[in-house]
């Protein structure tokens, strides 16, 4: 019986050797809750982890036992060169600063969303008006945010339907209680889309009503929007206000209507999410079903770049990365598979600031909606698939066609095509953008602003722009490590230049200087003219031809490309003042002086006291502030 049992036993895994630089950094680990970073040879992160004792954690990566796979880094334990640490002081701290690596350095051995960016939110400001805003980025400054929502047309709605039903300002001044702002309001006031607190008559309790009903909606929370609208709806018939009784009364029956349809059974949870997982090889998706007040209030579908992960340390990863940057957390998460993992549970109540349940339906309605969730994140991969299916389809016809046309050995791995932008040669640009087997890559998008050419000169801005091109591909011989990095700055199969004739003579001499034999095409916008190099007419493709549409699309994202960096040096010279370049004051304590002040001149007036008040401003930054605008004193 016991040599049975010493068969049947899980294999264990003997101790990974270990490395002089690990073995001293060990040592030295403290007992503390932090984040622990892998690197590799290179110093490139290869993982990021976060632990409740540091100590306890990194040190048992490498000591015997474990069954396989019980660390999923463990199988690629021998490609850690260095550690590094950082402490913080919970372990809430440490899975948040966890998240944010993981998001910054993209570790090949994290678990991490595939679509993981910076996710559209709506937020509510903590300014005694609060404004009520979309916004990307998370800021702990006492402001409430909702979300994060998958795309961008799912935080328009929500922005368009609270506008229809609650009356909040959206603009950025600054109001005091009680204190008239403007001379005017501006047109949503007139439009009643604003109260107008801008005009100093509104409390801030009346205002704060009208808010709270705004995160009552955007929370899930209808019944209590409801309630507060019909209050809203009866004080404007009681002051025969009766067009913005009918107004409102319309916004709740249709408010009414939208909670009856999202009702679903009560027996759980009221307020829950309900996380169901499906794959198709390693190919994985998540989807996250909202429920608020027994109402389905929210379902988004989220990809996950799976590995050889288990379902289990799927949803883990994902939960730790979802709730780290999610503006409401619900008592209860509902999933298939058990989570023992008590450093995301005291992560999720300290965040919440209350108990957190995570639990598995067995049976009732819940377990039903878990498998709904399963279903809708099976369904959502078999669409995704197909539709990659048809890109790629696309994508090889369009190459196929390309190198047919311009009679290229093979089809165009990775082709380039370079726009120039300036008004009357002033802020000059040139952008470069990346098709990358068919399919734009907009990380390897590329600018330049043109510094070597004075006044309007296509060609020459052509040519700057490629000569620094190519020089960063010559100088950029560093070790790659990993697809992304070895496609940077790598030389393109076929070089396309957005206009005729003469810029793809100048960008052809720029590629005989160099020494380069790259295919290049010039595509002229007005008849979408393809010019080959030495040739003396163009080339003229059909309009539905696979390639041309493709070159037009690359063109059409340098351009874009182009203007909007034009417009960002534009803008900002047009912006520009004497309080640029002053040490100590950057961009917030600037915005916050002429919040204060009103003007560079109404800085310059007020006395070195008023200046301090401004948080931030010290008396020695106020001091240098009033030495860089002394010529508007006296």
């Amino acid at each position: 019986m016991a040599a049975l049992e010493r068969v049947m036993a899980p294999e264990r895994l003997p101790a990974p050797s270990v490395p002089d630089a690990i073995a001293a950094a060990l040592k030295v680990l403290p007992d503390a809750p932090g984040v622990y970073l892998f690197l590799d040879s290179t110093g490139k992160i290869i993982y990021v982890g976060k632990a409740t004792r540091l100590t306890q954690r990194v040190r048992s990566y490498w000591q015997a036992g474990g069954e396989p796979g019980a660390h999923r880094i463990r199988d690629a334990i021998a490609e850690v060169a260095t550690l590094d640490w950082t402490v913080t002081d919970s372990a809430k701290e440490a899975l948040l600063l966890e998240a944010t690596l993981v998001r910054r350095h993209l570790p090949k051995y994290n678990i991490r969303l595939r679509d993981d960016r910076s996710y559209p939110y709506i937020r509510v400001t903590a300014d005694p008006y609060p404004r009520v805003e979309r916004t990307r980025r998370l800021v702990r400054d006492g402001s409430r945010y909702f979300g994060p929502y998958t795309t961008p047309g799912s935080v328009t709605a929500a922005m368009e339907a609270i506008k229809r039903l609650f009356q909040f300002r959206t603009c950025e001044i600054s109001i005091k209680p009680m204190e008239r702002a403007l001379e005017r309001p501006c047109l949503l006031y007139d439009l009643k889309r604003c109260q107008g607190p801008c005009l100093g008559n509104i409390p801030v309790a009346d205002y704060q009503r009208e808010i709270d009903g705004v995160q009552h909606f955007l929370g899930g929370r209808s019944r209590a929007a409801i309630t507060m609208l019909n209050t809203r709806m009866e004080s404007a018939a009681e002051r025969e206000a009766f067009e913005d009784a009918a107004r409102i009364r319309d916004a709740v029956l249709s408010l009414e209507t939208t909670f009856d349809e999202q009702k679903v059974p009560t027996s759980g949870r009221p307020d829950e999410d309900v996380l169901g997982i499906a794959r198709h090889g390693r190919s994985v998706a998540i989807a996250c079903f909202q429920i608020r007040e027994s109402a389905l209030v929210g379902r988004d579908v989220h990809r996950v770049e799976a590995g050889d992960s288990g379902d289990a340390e799927l949803l883990a990863g994902f939960t730790a990365s979802y709730y780290a940057r999610a503006g409401e957390i619900p008592p209860s998460i509902a999933m298939a598979v058990a989570l023992n993992d008590p450093e995301i549970l005291e992560f999720l109540s300290a965040r919440r600031e209350g108990r957190v349940e995570m639990r598995v339906p067995q049976r009732g309605d819940r377990a039903r909606i878990l498998r709904l969730a399963e279903r809708n994140a099976e369904e959502w991969l078999i669409r995704r698939e197909a539709e990659e299916d048809a890109d790629r389809e696309r994508a090889d016809a369009a190459l196929s066609a390309l190198a047919v046309a311009l009679s290229l050995d093979a089809s165009p791995s990775r082709i380039e095509c370079v726009d120039v932008s300036t008004i009357q040669g002033a802020f000059t640009v040139s952008s470069l953008t990346v098709a990358q087997e068919g399919q734009l890559a907009p990380k390897e998008y590329r600018r330049f602003r043109i510094k070597g050419v004075t006044g309007q000169d296509d060609f020459a801005a052509h040519a700057e722009a490629l000569t620094r091109r190519f020089a960063r591909s010559a100088a950029d011989q560093r070790p790659r490590n990993g697809e992304a990095e070895s496609r940077a700055w790598s030389l393109p199969d076929l070089l396309v230049i957005d206009g005729g004739r003469g810029q793809v003579s100048a960008a052809a001499a720029v590629l005989d200087a160099v020494g380069l034999a790259i295919p290049l095409v010039g595509l002229a916008k007005e008849r979408e003219e393809l010019w080959l190099r030495d040739a003396t007419s163009p080339m003229l493709l059909p309009a539905t031809d696979p390639g041309l549409r493709l070159l037009q699309r690359l063109r059409d994202e340098a351009h874009r490309f182009a203007i909007g960096y034009h417009r960002t040096l534009r803008s900002r010279a047009a912006t520009a003042s004497r309080l640029d370049g002053i040490r100590g004051l950057g961009p917030t304590k600037r915005k916050a002086l002429l919040r204060a002040f009103g003007s560079t001149a109404g800085i310059a007036a007020a006395p070195i006291e008023a200046l301090t008040e401004v948080p931030g401003v010290d008396g020695a930054l106020a001091a240098r502030i009033l030495a860089a605008l002394g010529a508007d004193r006296g």
